[in-house]
């Protein structure tokens, strides 16, 4: 990435993988990430330890296979983009958020190992197969559902 947005973060999911589709059957999404930092006071000699929470949103084939491949507590590496997002409550609230839009996203192989299997190169449209076979995910706030294409 050459506009020098971009973060890499390790840590567990906090919970399972929301997979759900657009309108126009692409696939998104979206889970909890929780990073751990952990430092020894100088003052007491103590261990420290602070968690930050992410919310990571993901597009495409990696939406799809991060769905299929990872679940809770699992670690795993993200690299991606901060971005923020605005929206207005049904009440007329204006909320935003930051979220990291991944780029890839990797299980972390320190203290786990993996299976990496290819998957087979698809076409575009080659979602509406796989959005047919989803279930509808009720609207939630925010929602994805709005989104046609990827926010850049």
């Amino acid at each position: 990435m050459s506009n020098g947005n971009s973060i890499t973060v390790v840590g567990n999911i906090t919970r399972d993988i929301e997979l759900r589709f657009t309108p126009s059957g692409q696939p998104t999404a979206s889970f909890g990430l929780a990073v751990n930092r952990r430092w020894q006071n100088r003052q007491t000699q103590e261990w420290e330890e602070a968690t930050s929470f992410f919310d990571i949103v993901c597009w495409r084939e990696l939406a799809e296979n991060a769905s299929a491949s990872l679940h809770k507590g699992t670690r795993v590496i993200v690299t991606g983009r901060l971005e923020q997002r605005s929206w207005e409550t049904q009440e007329g609230e204006k909320r935003s958020k930051v979220e990291i839009v991944a780029d890839e996203i990797g299980p972390s192989l320190r203290w786990a190992s993996a299976q990496v299997e290819k998957n087979e190169r698809r076409g575009p449209g080659d979602f509406q197969s796989a959005r047919a076979q989803s279930a509808p995910a009720p609207a939630a706030e925010p929602s994805y559902a709005s989104y046609d294409e990827e926010p850049f």
